[in-house]
């Protein structure tokens, strides 16, 4: 079953907390410790999520009626790209992750800017990424992508 992608609203603030903090307890591991990923999942709180609802421009993907995942962008930026750990490996990040290219390739941007956690770093590089510069000292990875119009 394919995804159904929207905007969010404010009434998603609490799935797509949960939906970050799931994902990053869950998936984030082996590639850094469970504390280390408790450390990066704490440091958004649900008013932050409801923050960045005001803040950046958020869409999620729906399956079958449920978030399954959701990304975010600001201008250049991709700010967040986080799927539900049930539905991991299904698509849904790509999925959604075309998408925000495309509302930025429709706008005329030249490339997308990114910092990737180790976990996802090999995800960006399959779908065209490359490393713009070293690990930085928070454990990102600074990544850009190219755009086509």
């Amino acid at each position: 079953m394919g995804a159904v992608y929207r905007r969010a609203i404010r009434k998603d603030a609490n799935r797509l907390y949960d939906i970050r903090r799931r994902s990053i307890i869950e998936l984030a591991p082996p590639t850094m410790t469970a504390a280390e990923a408790q450390a990066w999942a704490a440091k958004l709180t649900p008013s932050g999520m409801e923050r960045k609802l005001r803040e950046l421009e958020v869409w999620v993907a729906e399956r079958g009626g449920i978030v399954a995942g959701w990304g975010a962008i600001r201008s250049d930026r991709l700010e967040g790209l986080y799927t539900a750990p049930e539905f991991a490996g299904q698509g849904v990040g790509a999925g959604l992750l075309d998408r925000l290219e495309g509302l930025m390739r429709d706008r005329r941007l030249p490339s997308v800017l990114a910092e990737a956690s180790s976990n996802a770093r090999g995800f960006y590089l399959r779908r065209g990424y490359r490393a713009t510069g070293p690990q930085t000292p928070e454990g990102a990875w600074p990544i850009a992508k190219e755009l086509s119009t």
